[in-house]
């Protein structure tokens, strides 16, 4: 089906947690420069026409850089608003010799961003210069992957867009390396108890300080990855809910609902196959959550 390519975990594996830790080493400069927004809005990459961009971040008065992954011709692209340009290749080469490029491109332009150049949750965290492990790039997979996430974001702009309250961009979060959105039900939430490996407590305490309904895209948690949804707090009973269609089911370790991206990829009409996942998920957390309806008045469906 054309927009939902074919893509098995075990074939890229190696590629994607590859590419993952390239987008970190590109996304905490963005953490480092952009100005905080509530959820950790200014942190993530957005899908674009040929990959994932930063968007423009400010560095100082009269300067500011946009980084691009295009996964089409394979590039790294570091632009500043002066016009100058640095260009690397994305290849098969180590995170420790991405690194050192990308840091050296970046001091070429009058660039200078300290950041802790460490991984982030990820159990097993190598400092980016000392990462020679990961070092593959499949660029067919690579390609397939974005092409998968172009037709992700379009169902999930459709959902987003159905919510008339508070709802989160559709974005690239490099942390978990997954494409989310958020709904909010307007109330506050309990502390979130963190525990995410090599991840500040604070970080998901601000993340979740506001009761969520959240889905998105992760290419992992099933043979060719996998949609999920997630509701927090838990309400009682959201886990039990039935939910569609019919691939879709909970998983305890994870607290997820989850449809395998093989399912969406193989059906009669994928995304209004992915739109029932999306829709019923959220339909579940906002009748057992008792979500208020955005305009005040009482609506179990939340929508």
């Amino acid at each position: 089906m054309a927009g939902w390519p074919a893509l098995p975990v075990a074939e890229w594996q190696d590629t994607r947690d590859t590419l993952h830790l390239w987008t970190q080493v590109v996304g905490k400069v963005r953490l480092a420069l952009a100005p905080e927004v509530n959820h950790w809005w200014q942190v993530p990459l957005y899908v674009t026409a040929r990959g994932l961009t930063t968007s423009l971040v400010p560095y100082r008065s009269g300067l500011g850089l946009e980084v691009v992954f295009d996964l089409t011709d394979h590039r790294l692209l570091v632009h500043t608003t002066t016009g100058a340009t640095r260009r690397m290749a994305l290849e098969p080469r180590s995170v420790a010799d991405f690194h050192r490029e990308f840091r050296s491109s970046l001091h070429e332009l009058g660039v200078d961003v300290p950041v802790r150049p460490v991984p982030v949750e990820l159990p097993d965290a190598i400092p980016f210069d000392q990462d020679h492990e990961h070092a593959s790039y499949d660029a067919d997979a690579v390609h397939r992957f974005w092409t998968s996430l172009v037709s992700a974001h379009r169902v999930l702009s459709v959902f987003r867009g159905r919510f008339r309250g508070k709802a989160s961009p559709v974005h690239f979060f490099w942390g978990a390396f997954d494409l989310a959105t958020t709904r909010f039900s307007g109330r506050a939430a309990p502390r979130h108890p963190g525990g995410v490996p090599n991840c500040p407590d604070r970080v998901m305490e601000e993340a979740y300080r506001e009761e969520v309904s959240s889905c998105g895209y992760w290419p992992g948690g099933a043979a060719e990855g996998a949609f999920y949804a997630y509701a927090y707090p838990e309400p009682p009973g959201y886990r039990e809910a039935a939910v569609e269609p019919a691939g879709a089911a909970y998983d305890g370790a994870l607290g997820e609902f989850l449809l395998p991206y093989a399912d969406v990829r193989a059906a009669d009409d994928p995304d209004a196959h992915l739109l029932r996942f999306l829709t019923s998920t959220h339909d579940a957390a906002a009748a057992t959550g008792r979500w208020p309806h955005p305009d005040g008045a009482p609506d179990p469906a939340g929508a």
